[in-house]
């Protein structure tokens, strides 16, 4: 079979973070599809590659996100099975809470035809570098947040918490303003409120969507999260709330001093 796909992510700030291997994939491609969040990655796009299409029509008030979602699938597939060198591009990370570009590239592969997915940047790159959070220092746990109410998802308060799309808890229907569900996030407020005291700061995040915007970083009390600013793009990071403890025994096996064990 001689179609192919290839996903790839924009990132974020119009162009300024996709990768050169992502827009060399875009630039060549006989068919380009495209989902981005905003007209200046859209106007960008269209004139770095002529032709390419975009897929924003599949979404409307109030319809069911799963059937836009399926609609998405199959147009970047129909090129493909018609023989054609097909290239999907999604803004941010394409594989980091997009649901369409892992099932195309499933059932692209399932099909018999060459599928694969190049890496972008995400909204969590974009916080780790904007809050100045090392991941590894002190460990980083990550859900969606419908995922973690509705699941009573188990969490360590002695390492960080990243919720994705916060103010979309509940929400299955597609809206053309970015508003957030307001009941849903009280709900979220009172599981959190179960792990950490009411007291402990967060940051409800978004990241910039423009060179010359700044990212939205809102530091509040778990409590006050629902005075924030909130969006269906917002995400929020907990902070450690309190440092875990070393093992003294395991520490030794190890042969590691304290420095060594124990960064700051």
């Amino acid at each position: 079979m001689s179609g192919s796909l290839t996903v790839v992510g924009t990132g974020f700030l119009v162009a300024g973070q996709i990768t050169p291997e992502s827009l060399a994939c875009m630039r060549g491609a006989e068919r380009l599809l495209y989902l981005v969040a905003e007209p200046a990655t859209k106007h960008w796009l269209e004139a770095e590659c002529p032709g390419a299409e975009s897929m924003h029509d599949a979404f409307w008030e109030g319809r069911s996100r799963l059937e836009a979602y399926e609609e998405v699938v199959e147009r970047i597939l129909a090129p493909v099975r018609a023989g054609r060198q097909v290239c999907a591009a999604f803004y941010g990370h394409p594989g980091v809470f997009v649901h369409p570009s892992h099932e195309a590239v499933r059932r692209a592969r399932a099909e018999g035809f060459t599928a694969f997915m190049l890496p972008g940047v995400s909204a969590e790159d974009c916080l780790f570098a904007d809050l100045g959070v090392d991941p590894a220092l002190h460990g980083c746990q990550s859900f969606e947040a419908s995922d973690f109410v509705v699941r009573r998802r188990r969490v360590d308060p002695r390492a960080a918490l990243v919720l994705w799309q916060i103010g979309a808890l509940g929400v299955t229907t597609y809206s053309v303003a970015p508003l957030w569900n307001a009941p849903g996030l009280a709900l979220l407020v009172e599981a959190l409120s179960e792990i950490y005291p009411a007291a402990h700061e967060v940051v409800v995040y978004e990241a910039a969507l423009y060179p010359v915007c700044e990212p939205l970083v809102q530091r509040v009390p778990l409590a006050d999260i629902g005075r924030a600013k909130v969006s269906t793009y917002s995400t929020l990071y907990v902070p450690p709330a309190r440092q875990a403890s070393v093992d003294e025994g395991m520490r030794s096996r190890l042969g590691l001093g304290v420095a060594e064990a124990e960064p700051s």
